[in-house]
């Protein structure tokens, strides 16, 4: 027999409870599948598309040989050095005027061009080197004193003088400091030149004297400078550079005479500056 106050617990459908089921379990499936779904994704991508850093570039490295060709401007100096010698066309004290005359100093400029070769040995930092170059450099210094007089105050005369050069050539071991593609460096040794000298003298005399002393030499001097090379790329270097160089004296003798016989012994001398800038590019091998 059953209790009074007892209510009958309603019964639930096997459909109803089947639904229940599904609803709870579906998330939770895919869920799961989803997680796999990437874990098996990410387990089978290629290593090769992985994203990596990019390796730094390597530093530039100047060890090695090379040519190339410049081109500038130089300025050349001189001072010039006259003495007249005693003799039967310019009576004393006129030797010692025109000697005075012709003694002083000028400078000139013109542009060069040539080419250079050497080598570079780079450890650390540091850069050791060996370089040559040759530039054609046609310039003439030119001295003229036209406003003179002898000793008694009314016979004028003139006396030029000129220095000029075919050629720059040096030999100069190089030591700089690298910074990746940049290099400075200073140099300095032997420099190379050939000068052509010449000495003329004329007068108004009577009769008037003319003279001519010339001489001609190859030079040797020193250099000292300083350059910037750039690396545009893993053949090709930009430079610039500047070198001052000091050469001997060339020196040359002479004569002035007259048509009466008279003659007096001409001795002329010329030294030599150059300031050099130029520019040009190396191949590297």
């Amino acid at each position: 027999m059953s209790h009074p106050f007892a209510t009958a617990r309603p019964r639930a459908h096997p459909s109803v409870l089947a639904g229940a089921l599904f609803a709870v379990a579906l998330p939770l499936a895919w869920g799961s599948l989803t997680a796999a779904a990437a874990d098996m994704s990410m387990n089978n991508m290629p290593m090769n598309n992985m994203p990596m850093k990019a390796p730094p570039a390597p530093v530039y490295q100047w060890t090695g040989c090379y040519v190339g060709l410049n081109g500038g401007g130089g300025a050349a100096s001189s001072s010039y050095t006259s003495t007249v010698d005693p003799g039967t066309h310019l009576l004393l004290p006129d030797p010692a005027l025109v000697s005075a005359a012709g003694t002083g100093s000028m400078s000139g400029s013109n542009f060069l061009g040539g080419g250079q070769a050497g080598c570079n040995y780079q450890t650390g930092t540091l850069v050791y080197g060996l370089e040559g170059d040759f530039d054609y450099f046609h310039n003439t210094v030119q001295f003229i004193n036209p406003f003179n007089t002898l000793s008694d105050g009314v016979t004028p005369f003139t006396i030029t003088q000129s220095l000029k050069t075919e050629y720059f050539a040096t030999m100069r071991p190089r030591i700089g400091i690298a910074a990746d593609r940049n290099l400075a460096y200073i140099t300095g040794c032997v420099a190379f030149t050939k000068a052509s000298y010449a000495e003329a003298y004329v007068d108004g005399g009577a009769p008037p004297g003319t003279g001519i002393a010339t001489g001609s030499k190859f030079l040797t001097g020193w250099t000292v400078g300083a350059g910037w090379e750039y690396a545009l790329t893993d053949h090709w270097n930009f430079k610039a550079e500047y070198l001052f160089a000091a050469f001997s004296t060339t020196k040359a003798l002479g004569a002035i005479a007259d048509t009466g016989g008279g003659v007096n012994t001409l001795h002329g001398s010329a030294d030599l500056l150059m300031q050099i800038v130029r520019a040009g590019v190396n191949y590297k091998f």
